[in-house]
């Protein structure tokens, strides 16, 4: 084996590491260098992020969170079935629509229950 055949190999790395380091010193270059209030503040789950353990919290923000963990592994779900759409034929295309359906009668349940309403 020749060593000229890792060349690519050896400048993509660099390339790497350096598009790395720039990116690394511009955010320190370019960062706000004082937190303000805003960057204080709750972030996604609606409470205080430093605050004693043990305190209550609202479990609605799971469920938005087990929602979308659901809705994004179904989009997976349909990623092969739509590559081999030709292959699985009729039957595979009335079998999405079925499992289409069911999430869609799921959706609509969680949504006039309330489950996706944010106060």
């Amino acid at each position: 084996m020749n060593l000229a055949e890792y060349l690519p190999v050896l400048l993509f790395i660099l390339v790497g590491l350096g598009v790395g380091a720039l990116c690394l010193g511009m955010g320190a270059f370019l960062k706000p260098h004082k937190a303000d209030a805003a960057k204080n503040s709750p972030y996604e789950c609606g409470f205080e992020a430093f605050e004693d353990a043990r305190m209550k919290f609202d479990v609605r923000y799971y469920l938005v969170a087990i929602l979308f963990i659901l809705f994004d592994l179904e989009i997976a779900f349909l990623f092969p079935w739509a590559v081999a759409l030709q292959e699985v034929g009729m039957t595979g295309f009335v079998a999405v629509l079925i499992f289409l359906t069911i999430l869609v009668v799921g959706f609509v349940y969680e949504w006039k229950k309330g489950a996706l309403d944010w106060e």
